[in-house]
């Protein structure tokens, strides 16, 4: 398996870390990548998985949607199997490139149905929250 070096900058200053975090840096300290356009995410709705402070969710994460995970979510009451006409969304399907909200993919990596992350889309921001060797395990295969 490809090993990437997280190339974060974590300051430390008495206990707590500040995070060295410019916009548009993914989690390797590069720039961000683009997540998905088929079907188009993002907070912004252009493929980015980005935020700002409007964004309560935080969608930062990029993931690889699984069967596993859209059921789970469902469960959750957060149905993104569905297609919303209305709203341009055709609904997700396991492969499918998404930018899930952090806290949404921290609650389903307690409960052991995370998907994968794409290391290269997701916004460095979220290791303010979860750290870059859980990150690194739930790195998707083909990036």
């Amino acid at each position: 398996m490809k090993r990437f070096i997280f190339e974060y900058r974590v300051i430390q200053q008495g206990m707590s870390p500040v995070f060295s975090c410019t916009m548009l840096t993914n989690v390797l300290g590069e720039p961000l990548q683009e997540c998905g356009c088929n079907p188009m995410t993002g907070w912004f709705v252009d493929g980015f998985c980005r935020s700002d402070k409007s964004d309560f969710g935080q969608h930062i994460m990029c993931c690889v949607m699984t069967e596993t995970y859209l059921k789970y979510s469902f469960a959750q009451g957060n149905n993104l199997i569905d297609p919303i006409p209305e709203l341009d969304f055709p609904g997700l399907i396991a492969g499918n490139h998404w930018c899930l909200c952090l806290t949404r993919w921290q609650q389903a990596w307690q409960d052991g149905v995370a998907p994968p992350v794409i290391l290269e889309s997701t916004d460095c921001s979220a290791l303010q929250i979860i750290s870059a060797d859980i990150l690194y395990s739930y790195q998707d295969s083909a990036s």
